[in-house]
């Protein structure tokens, strides 16, 4: 597994996945409302909505925030999985 391979493929999908996530919630507020609160078993998250007008720089320095995070634990991963890999395997050498 190719670490930085592994970080750019989960910082993409988790940017995507954010990207959609906001379009929903900016047209359709309330349903995405619901969606949350059944999502996360009748939390209510309508108590942690503003007032203020949506500001577009926030969605930014969220996606790059979260991309950039999401890079670094997808390197990591597959950083671990390669460290791991050989762990409790023995090695046989053949003899001819």
């Amino acid at each position: 597994m190719k670490p930085l391979r592994t970080g750019l493929a989960l910082s993409a999908t988790v940017a995507l996945f954010y990207s959609l996530c906001t379009l929903v919630e900016v047209a359709l507020p309330n349903q995405f409302m619901n969606f949350m609160n059944a999502l996360f078993h009748g939390l209510d998250f309508s108590k942690l909505v503003s007032s203020e007008p949506y500001h577009w720089a926030s969605f930014i320095y969220a996606l790059i925030v979260m991309a950039v995070w999401a890079f670094a634990a997808g390197a990591f991963f597959a950083f671990i999985h390669n460290t791991l890999a050989g762990v409790g395997h023995r090695h046989v050498m053949q003899h001819e």
